[in-house]
């Protein structure tokens, strides 16, 4: 017994900030943010707004596209480093807006690789059999952890959230393998204090320096690149998979030279792979949902397609599932 993605759903906040709006608050230009990550805009959180109902949207469209009700679910697992509660969790304030109550409701955090590691974690529960129905989020707000003054990440991060419904089913369809990384020794390679309050993109107060997300860039782009060949590889063999037999990878958008490095290095065209970070920026765990839906909706899977979704995210974190559409 296996577990299959019935529908999916994303959803944005209503700010959409492009380059050329950063230039008037950064020393940086839209030439300069495009030829170094492929980024035009991205929507970010202002005050007020929350993103929890900002997954609310990207989970109840999941829920009526596959024809469910939030009762209907046996869990939620939400991907996510964004909630504004050390507790409760995200997860539990959003089984709260959907009213889905008792069930059990956790986070993965995993950073940009949180979907990757909670739809496998949801996978080898329905796998038990403990799970038949389960809402898996990838949902996360970094431009509120961002130091607007950096122009070194203040331009990279977006907001948002994406949701699937999966189902417990038997057959040949459905998530084949997942294969899940991490390396905790490269921890400052890219990482966030917990302290220091979210200041949305609209504050007036700008996030301490110290307090505020921190990269190692150029060393950071060599390992994602390297370690997201090496898990694709992987979770493709595992599944007994060929390269050539998948029809379509959606990575982690985090950065448009990211992917193309990895593309090359499989040796894969880049017909192969569904990109939005011109659209979105990088929108951490929400950005392979938020991708998956937009691929759907653009009809590029189809029936039987092999689909194989990848992410790198601080921790060091990465991983990869591989599914039979």
């Amino acid at each position: 017994m296996g577990s299959r993605i019935l529908s999916t759903g994303r959803a944005v906040p209503r700010t959409c900030v492009s380059n050329r709006d950063l230039e008037m608050r950064l020393d940086t230009s839209h030439e300069w943010i495009c030829s170094r990550t492929g980024i035009t805009q991205r929507y970010v959180l202002r005050s007020g707004e929350s993103l929890v109902e900002i997954a609310a949207e990207a989970s109840r469209q999941a829920l009526q596209r596959a024809g469910l009700r939030a009762k209907d679910l046996d869990a939620i697992v939400a991907g996510t480093v964004s909630s504004e509660y050390a507790f409760p969790s995200f997860a539990c304030q959003l089984q709260r807006a959907l009213g889905a109550s008792l069930i059990p409701a956790l986070d993965v955090a995993a950073a940009c690789a949180g979907f990757v590691y909670a739809l496998a974690m949801a996978d080898g529960m329905m796998r038990s059999g403990d799970w038949k129905r389960v809402l898996v989020v990838g949902a996360d707000a970094l431009s509120t952890m961002v130091n607007w003054r950096d122009r070194s990440t203040a331009v990279l991060f977006g907001d948002g959230a994406g949701a699937v419904v999966m189902v417990s089913e038997p057959g040949p369809k459905g998530v084949l393998k997942s294969v899940l990384r991490s390396a905790g020794e490269l921890w400052e390679l890219l990482s966030v204090r917990a302290t220091g309050p979210r200041c949305a993109f609209d504050d007036e107060a700008v996030r301490d320096a110290e307090d505020a997300i921190r990269m190692r860039g150029p060393e950071l782009f060599k390992i994602a690149v390297k370690s997201v060949e090496e898990v694709t590889r992987e979770v493709a063999s595992g599944a007994g998979v060929d390269l050539s037999e998948i029809s379509l990878i959606v990575p982690h958008q985090a950065n448009l030279r990211i992917i193309n490095a990895v593309m090359e290095r499989l040796g894969l065209d880049s017909s192969k792979v569904f990109t939005n970070i011109d659209r979105y920026g990088n929108t951490s765990a929400a950005s392979v949902p938020i991708a998956l839906d937009e691929a759907i909706e653009a009809n590029r899977i189809h029936d039987n397609d092999i689909v194989l979704l990848n992410a790198c995210g601080g921790g060091l974190t990465w991983g990869a599932n591989i599914i039979r559409w």
